[in-house]
């Protein structure tokens, strides 16, 4: 973590005029998302942890310096100066797992210029993608909030780094467990797996391969019963179950891959208990998402295995994030393109009875208002809890906060409000902007 080359190239361009020119003034940059993919009606916060790493690491290797040298054309001024660049800044953010809305920020940056600008990149990857992920996450634990989820996502998803992101934001937004074994291990999660049809196809039969299957993995038996016929799969399970139970082992549970999920899970569950295997769960996978889960909700399936449609957050496979200059040097400064206008200065978002609002850090807080953006680094060194096991707890109680209209998958997202305050500034600061170009 912490490698400098992890951004793109107009950024370290913009760093090295700003150093040149002596421009290292204090900067804060606002990171934020402008607006909602159709039907969501909230975000989950998510990728802080690894972006606060990156920042707390940050730093130029001799190996970049001499990649910026012979390729880029850097001068000596310049590569010493960046050997010498550390972020010594501060950032306020919501912390992970907490519900959030567009155009609010999600964490404010504020450094020396360079600094803060460097960490553009590099932020904005982290936490878009992994809030993207564990808002599709989340609205899929909603959709079945009695059931047991687990990401099934590694080999669909854009990369092993990746694979990595969305094990970590499915865990923060209430996933049970991973099928990722690097995941799981290195972020303390449950690994989890069965089988896959070619175990199946690679014996004589299905009943050899369950059989097998309940030999080498006594304690934690889950048979895939889709292979051939479903049907059939099931009453094969059953007698391998029974036989289970003859040496007081049991069958934990089958999973069901494809055809109309809902029936063959009634089916199985009736077949499953005439036969006295009441215990064993019912696991559905197969191109899942959060409307197929609803529709699935009714059915007697007890976890459900997501995959490709959250770890690549297929309806929403980009957000539009920004992270924008808001104060240069005590200067509130603004962005005037059309459908890009900004809004000055630092801020804060408090959320109250009536909805978020977003004013500036200063100002007093609104009645009832609780701040949501916090300090997570000061000079450098990051502050606070910032754990997997801390967003996920918070997330926990955003779920029993959240009002029931937004919990819909074709939810109205609220508005976030402004304040007066903020309002007035941005008026004032665009007509300084305006009076200066006329002149």
């Amino acid at each position: 973590m912490g490698r400098a080359l992890l951004t793109d190239l107009y950024e370290l361009n913009m760093a090295a005029s700003y150093l040149q020119r002596g421009m290292t003034g204090p900067a804060t940059f606002s990171l934020f998302i402008r607006g909602l993919p159709r039907g969501w009606g909230f975000f989950v916060a998510s990728g802080l942890g690894p972006a606060l790493e990156w920042l707390r690491d940050l730093r130029f290797e001799e190996e970049d310096l001499a990649y910026l040298r012979g390729t880029h054309g850097y001068p000596d001024d310049v590569l010493d100066r960046f050997r010498d660049l550390r972020f010594t800044g501060e950032v306020r953010a919501v912390p992970e797992g907490r519900v959030v809305f567009p155009n609010a920020p999600l964490l404010e940056v504020t450094a020396p210029l360079p600094e803060a600008q460097l960490a553009e990149s590099f932020l904005l990857n982290q936490i878009t993608y992994q809030t993207a992920v564990a808002s599709k996450a989340a609205r899929c634990v909603l959709a079945a909030p009695d059931r047991e989820m687990v990401d099934f996502s590694f080999r669909r998803v854009h990369g092993v780094d990746a694979g990595m992101a969305v094990a970590r934001a499915t865990a923060i937004a209430g996933f049970a467990a991973t099928s990722n074994v690097e995941a799981a291990r290195l972020l303390g999660l449950r690994a989890t797996g069965t089988m896959a049809h070619s175990y199946i196809e690679a014996f004589v039969s299905e009943e050899a391969a369950f059989r097998a299957f309940a030999e080498d993995f006594p304690d934690s038996v889950v048979l895939l019963v889709d292979t051939y016929d479903t049907a059939r799969g099931v009453r094969t399970a059953i007698e391998v179950g029974r036989e289970l139970e003859g040496r007081g082992l049991r069958l934990a549970a089958i999973r069901l891959d494809s055809g109309d999920l809902a029936v063959l899970a009634r089916d199985a569950r009736e077949a499953l208990d005439a036969a006295g295997l009441r215990e064993v769960r019912i696991i559905a996978s197969g191109g899942l998402d959060e409307h197929r889960v609803a529709d699935l909700a009714s059915a007697p399936i007890d976890a459900f295995g997501i995959g490709s449609k959250v770890g690549v957050a297929s309806d929403a496979p980009y957000l539009d994030s920004v992270y924008k200059l808001v104060e240069y040097e005590g200067r509130p400064v603004v962005k005037l393109s059309t459908g890009k206008a900004t809004l000055p200065g630092r801020k804060q978002v408090w959320r109250t009875s009536g909805g978020d609002v977003v004013g500036l850090m200063h100002e007093p807080a609104p009645t009832g208002g609780e701040p949501l953006l916090v300090e997570v680094m000061r000079d450098g060194a990051i502050v606070g809890d910032h754990s997997l096991a801390a967003a996920r707890d918070r997330f926990r109680r955003e779920r029993d906060w959240l009002p029931q209209a937004l919990r819909a998958l074709d939810a109205d997202p609220l508005a976030v409000r402004r304040t007066e305050a903020l309002d007035r500034l941005t008026e004032r600061v665009r007509e300084e902007i305006r009076a200066g170009a006329r002149g």
